[in-house]
């Protein structure tokens, strides 16, 4: 099914391919353990669906949360070593309950433990794409997790919400649903008077005015501001969302109008790019004039060198970097193709003065405009 045939929710029941994303406030109980019920519950939900002859990618967090109990600790650990301590003892309880519920049901899980860097290197990325297809062509409901053990930048994407974003275009799914502890998107905090759910969003101008937060729950780590920003990634690609609670996980897969439905917004976009978009590390900045800020926020125009006014960072051709603007606003990313060092004496001049002093090869474009993506402002 195409994602044009979703844009009514209605038809999410006849999804073939979805992408479930649980968090961990919706995992565990007040004690901070694994909620086995919660867990088993869920798993039922997703048979049912997979009864049907749907196909499902499960990408749950849980796994610091599920280790808290087991080591004895008050709380999240607040420190990268201990998290990831207890991330390796969590992620072992967690697959052990899922590999158990769903055999229940006469159905293998396949364990898919991701890093950064698996979707910050683009081999790693198509490595990432081709085992969770397999998985899905076997008949086994792939189980997806940051690698939080081995992970050293940050311990997490954003309680695994924009890596749900990443999985849905990874495996081409027909939808994605995040599953949180609030039943749907609200205009403010769910626990003020008079507080409206949002029923459907067909683009950002509905999202104008509405109040979020970007703290998580104790468990957690995501607020509705990654969601927010993960259905931004998965609707711009081409993905409806929708989100609610876990208890409604159900009708929400029936296409019944519970939580809010997120509208796909843009077409699917290739893999690369939206790799560039979302997930590359960026290793410096060109900053731009007025000028090369409009050609490129037009859409159709390379970055030549004659619209940069600095370079900042040190890179290499064909690495990752943002456009900004002179106030600092990111305009865009782009693989550059000229080392830092090369850039600074080329600033400001056409790229025929370029090709008659320097010769040829001077005058290509710095970011050509295929190896480009333009970056929205960030969700405050």
């Amino acid at each position: 099914m195409s994602a044009a045939a979703l844009s009514d929710r209605s038809r999410l029941r006849d999804a073939r391919r979805v992408v479930v994303k649980i968090g961990s406030s919706s995992l565990t109980g007040a004690d901070g353990r694994l909620d086995r019920d919660a867990l088993e519950a869920l798993v039922d939900v997703l048979a049912a669906r997979r009864a049907r002859g749907g196909q499902v990618v499960l990408v749950s967090s849980g796994a610091i949360a599920a280790g808290i109990g087991p080591l004895g600790l008050r709380s999240r650990p607040r420190d990268l070593a201990t998290a990831q301590a207890t991330a390796s003892v969590g992620q072992g309880l967690l697959v052990a309950h899922y590999t158990r519920a769903f055999a229940g049901h006469d159905l293998r899980v396949g364990q898919v433990l991701l890093t950064a860097e698996d979707t910050i290197r683009r081999g790693h990325y198509r490595n990432a794409q081709r085992a969770l297809g397999r998985l899905l062509d076997l008949g086994v409901v792939p189980v997806v997790n940051e690698n939080d053990t081995v992970a050293t930048d940050e311990i997490r994407f954003g309680d695994n919400d924009r890596l749900a974003a990443l999985v849905s275009h990874l495996v081409r799914a027909d939808a994605m649903v995040l599953l949180t502890d609030v039943d749907a998107l609200y205009d403010g905090p769910p626990s003020r008077a008079g507080a409206r759910r949002i029923v459907d969003v067909h683009g950002p101008a509905d999202l104008e005015g509405i109040e979020v937060t970007s703290r998580g729950s104790a468990v957690g780590t995501g607020g509705m501001v990654t969601k927010l920003d993960s259905v931004a990634i998965a609707t711009g690609s081409g993905i409806p969302v929708v989100l609610t609670s876990a208890a409604q996980a159900a009708q929400a897969l029936a296409g019944e109008p519970v939580g809010t439905f997120f509208a796909a917004t843009g077409r699917r976009r290739s893999a690369r790019l939206l790799w560039l978009a979302h997930a590359a590390r960026t290793h410096g900045r060109l900053v731009l004039d007025d000028g090369a800020v409009s050609a490129v926020r037009g859409g159709r125009a390379s970055l030549l060198p004659a619209g940069i006014t600095a370079v900042e960072g040190e890179f290499e051709a064909g690495d990752p970097v943002e456009l900004v603007a002179a106030d600092g606003h990111v305009v865009a990313r782009g693989l550059v193709s000229f080392d830092s060092h090369e850039l600074p004496r080329l600033l400001g001049r056409s790229t025929s003065a370029l090709r008659d002093e320097h010769g040829p090869g001077y005058d290509r474009e710095v970011v050509h405009r295929d190896d480009l993506v333009l970056v929205r402002r960030p969700r405050r």
